[in-house]
């Protein structure tokens, strides 16, 4: 690019042939343009069009911080999942207690149970051992009565 000085110092074919030079540069960017061709801000010659560059690099900055967003959310997720697992974990614990102390209690019924059945089944025995001693008991008052009555006669025979 050419240095423009100030109009004021410029002489009058000065100033035509600066206004020649600058209608040249610009038929020569139309013509770059017109071929993929563009200049930059600090005047390097690029493929891309300055506007595209800068969008480009917009995406660019704008994927990266998608990433890294990406990247706090797998993160997250990863904690989420350890917890979830964790908490998992836990439950099946309590389950497996809950379902220890079911069969607990089942184990302690069935026992009761069958402790009831044998109580039973001696109160059944015992009170037919009441029986034949209660008979056995009335057998033998009776065997006493007799014996009494026998010796109070015998006694009074005498």
């Amino acid at each position: 690019m050419t240095h423009l000085l100030p109009a004021a110092t410029l002489s009058p074919s000065e100033q035509n042939s600066s206004r020649e030079a600058g209608r040249e540069t610009a038929m020569a960017k139309d013509i770059l343009g017109e071929a993929g061709l563009h200049f930059d801000e600090l005047n390097k010659l690029r493929v891309l069009d300055p506007e595209v560059t800068q969008q480009t690099t917009e995406l660019k900055e704008e994927c990266k911080d998608f990433v890294d967003k990406i990247g706090q959310f797998q993160k997250i997720v990863g904690g989420l999942i350890e917890l979830v697992d964790q908490l998992a974990k836990e439950a099946e614990n309590e389950k497996m207690k809950a379902i220890g102390a079911r069969n607990l209690l089942k184990s302690i019924a069935k026992q009761r149970e069958a402790q009831q059945q044998q109580l039973r089944a001696l109160i059944a025995e015992k009170k037919m051992q009441l029986e034949r001693y209660r008979v056995e008991y009335e057998a033998l008052c009776k065997v006493e009565a007799e014996q009494n009555e026998f010796i109070d006669q015998f006694i009074f025979q005498k």
